[in-house]
């Protein structure tokens, strides 16, 4: 059995991953972050998921990090969450200038304390276009870089790389998860908005797989 550290955000990919390490025998330590995101619920939907699962889990606070990483309308009250399907243009408002390298950072640092051997994180192809650090060129550079940035090399692993998000869902579901305890919206109020990116892309991925998603929605044409 490997220890491995997973990157949970409480989102329908990192829950899938999470559930992948498990189903693959890893004993798990589950890692979530604090950045400042509008859609902090998905943090207490994690603390749930990882209570329920009785795993180790931290939610570290890395909201001053702010300071440095101006421009995303994720963490930003100023600019408005775009609506609608992911395109480049109008989804590039939601990047936040190099997340998952500060993330995964932290991970495998995290994981040398622990004495792992390998970081889980879930970027996916559908990412690709919009996100440079989800692309399999990004996962491969700091694969190499984890291996030797420590005494101890950490594996990083990407389960869903070449997988889009119908595909990571339809694993999920092989499995037998239960999509409710998860949270994509980006906007962090009582009802997921069923309009912006993260909720069309997640109900399409349901439409693709011919499920209905088990999350109530503000827009009645989106449940």
């Amino acid at each position: 059995m490997a220890k491995v550290v997973v990157i949970y955000s409480g989102g329908m990919d990192s829950f899938t991953v999470l559930n992948r390490a498990l189903k693959d025998g890893h004993e798990v330590y589950a890692l979530s972050f604090n950045y400042g995101q509008r859609h902090v619920k998905e943090l207490e939907v994690a603390a749930e998921v990882t209570q329920r699962l009785n795993i180790p889990h931290k939610i570290v606070d890395i909201t001053a990090i702010n300071q440095l990483l101006a421009g995303s309308s994720l963490t930003s009250d100023a600019i408005a969450i775009p609506e609608g399907d992911y395109e480049e243009e109008s989804m590039k408002s939601t990047v936040v200038p190099n997340r998952n390298m500060i993330l995964l950072s932290l991970a495998i640092g995290y994981a040398v304390s622990l004495e792992a051997q390998a970081v889980y994180y879930g970027a996916h192809s559908g990412d690709h276009a919009i996100y440079p650090d989800c692309r399999p060129e990004f996962v491969k550079r700091m694969q190499e870089v984890s291996a030797i940035a420590n005494y101890e090399p950490i594996a990083i692993e990407v389960p869903y790389l070449n997988a889009d998000k119908g595909e990571i869902l339809r694993d999920g579901l092989a499995m037998g998860l239960d999509y409710k305890q998860t949270w994509t919206c980006y906007n962090g109020r009582e009802k997921a908005c069923g309009k912006c990116g993260a909720c069309v892309e997640r109900l399409d991925a349901f439409a693709a797989n011919q499920v209905t998603d088990p999350l109530e929605y503000e827009a009645t044409s989106a449940s």
